[in-house]
C-alpha cells in the first residue's frame, strides 16, 4: 500500500476583513481588556506579548485556558500555543497564528488565523472542526465589535 500521500496531521486557516487600520485590529486581539469585550467573555488576563503565559476564560465554556505566547510582532503577527485534544504534539497543544495584513491603504485589515495540528483521525477531525468553528466565530465577533461596538458572542453559545 502506497502511504506517500497519507495525511499525517490536520490544520485549518480562516480569514476575514475588518474595516479598521491594522494596528487597531491587532490591539483588539493583543489587549486583554479589548479581547474580553467580544471573545474571552470570562476575561483575558495578560497582554499577548512574546514569552508570556496568559489566561483566557469563557463564560460559555468551563474553566480558564492557559495560553503561551510564542511570538508577538505588532501590528502584524501573534503566535500562541494552547491545549487541545487529539493533537500531534507531545505536550497536547496546538499552535495558532494570527496574521494582520493592512489592505486598501490601511483602512481595512485582512485577519488570517491558522491553527495546527491535530491527529488525522475522526477524533482529531472533530476537535479541529470545533476549533475552526470557534475561530470563525471569533473573527465575526472581532469585526462586529471593532466596527460597531456590539458583543456578538453574548448569548450565542448559552
Amino acid at each position: 500500500m502506497d502511504t506517500s500521500n497519507q495525511l499525517e496531521s490536520l490544520s485549518f486557516t480562516v480569514s476575514g476583513r475588518v474595516a479598521r487600520p491594522c494596528a487597531e485590529v491587532y490591539e483588539a486581539v493583543a489587549d486583554p481588556a479589548r479581547l474580553s469585550k467580544y471573545f474571552t467573555t470570562g476575561g483575558a488576563h495578560g497582554r499577548l506579548e512574546a514569552g508570556t503565559e496568559v489566561t483566557w476564560d469563557f463564560h460559555d465554556f468551563p474553566g480558564a485556558f492557559p495560553v503561551t505566547v510564542l511570538e508577538a510582532d505588532p501590528p502584524r503577527r501573534i503566535v500562541i500555543r494552547w491545549g487541545g485534544s487529539e493533537t500531534t504534539s507531545e505536550s497536547g497543544t496546538t499552535t495558532t497564528t494570527f496574521e494582520f495584513e493592512p489592505i486598501d491603504g490601511d483602512t481595512r485589515t485582512l485577519v488570517t488565523i491558522t491553527e495546527s495540528s491535530w491527529k488525522a483521525t475522526a477524533a482529531g477531525a472533530k476537535n479541529a472542526f470545533g476549533n475552526c468553528e470557534g475561530w470563525t466565530g471569533m473573527l465575526a465577533a472581532l469585526k462586529v465589535w471593532v466596527e460597531h461596538g456590539i458583543n456578538l458572542r453574548d448569548g450565542f453559545y448559552k
